[in-house]
């Protein structure tokens, strides 16, 4: 058994990344961000599709090509289809940002 929100460390100098639970095709993962944000000029551009939520904190992503930026808050949840090209823009620094992730393989495979 495990708690989304604790075992967070007090220090977190990179984002904390950490598998919960994983099958051939399958990643569901916990993220912890504490004002990290995606390096400039850097996308990421994966080959799984990834259905994000929020739990706690905010954050702003961008995705490619689009010109307004998505503002997430707890509750919120977005898909981000493979090949998807997206980048964090900014997360709190005051607070943990924590977010549950799942990767899985698109439909067409």
């Amino acid at each position: 058994m495990g708690h989304l929100l604790k075992h967070i460390p007090d220090q977190l100098p990179e984002e904390l990344f950490e598998t919960l639970l994983a099958q051939p095709g399958f990643k569901l993962e916990r993220i912890v961000s504490r004002g990290h944000a995606t390096p400039a000029g850097q996308w990421y551009d994966q080959d799984d599709d990834e259905w994000v939520l929020l739990v706690k904190g905010s954050a702003r992503l961008r995705i490619e090509d689009q010109e307004e930026e998505i503002h997430l808050k707890p509750g919120k949840y977005i898909l981000l289809p493979a090949r998807c090209r997206h980048r964090v823009e900014w997360t709190d620094p005051e607070t943990d940002t924590v977010w549950l992730v799942l990767h899985y393989l698109p439909r067409s495979r």
